[in-house]
């Protein structure tokens, strides 16, 4: 059962960075994120600095918003970055491989209402919403998330 783990307002971009950070070193394979919220409000910017964090390095990460997934190789596995906006049934998602990803990738995923059921029930979901000043998420998630969040702060 899901429940709220965390809120935050995120001042800019680097508050984004600094949360993705935080967030991406406690990721395994295996875990999902689904990503929810408007355009512009900050879901790319979060994959972004997950993945960034995650390799190491300033890495190019384009939106996948035309290719649908983008793919990273990290030293404990595969990261999928995925935008299903375009998609218009849960089965286009699941052709693109995402069942087997979910088991054995860190997969990133913007828009997850997309998905229908097909969300794992493990998932973390963090829902972002811009204002004029801020960015506001808040982290939901099973019970086992908790855990491994403790000490989450930007």
């Amino acid at each position: 059962m899901a429940r709220t783990l965390f809120e935050f307002s995120l001042a800019d971009e680097g508050a984004t960075g600094a949360l993705a950070s935080q967030i991406a070193a406690r990721l395994l394979p295996g875990d999902t994120l689904l990503l929810e919220g408007e355009i512009g409000a900050g879901k790319s910017a979060f994959a972004r600095g997950v993945i960034r964090a995650r390799l190491g390095r300033m890495e190019d990460v384009p939106s996948p918003t035309f290719t649908l997934v983008q793919t990273y190789e990290d030293a404990s596995g595969d990261i999928w970055h995925c935008d299903l906006y375009r998609l218009t049934h849960p089965d286009e998602a699941l052709e693109l491989g995402l069942d087997e990803a979910f088991e054995t990738a860190i997969c990133l995923i913007e828009w997850p209402d997309r998905l229908g059921d097909a969300a794992p029930a493990s998932a973390l979901t963090l829902s972002f919403v811009a204002n004029t000043h801020a960015h506001h998420v808040t982290i939901n998630g099973p019970d086992p998330w908790s855990e491994r969040l403790e000490g989450l702060h930007v």
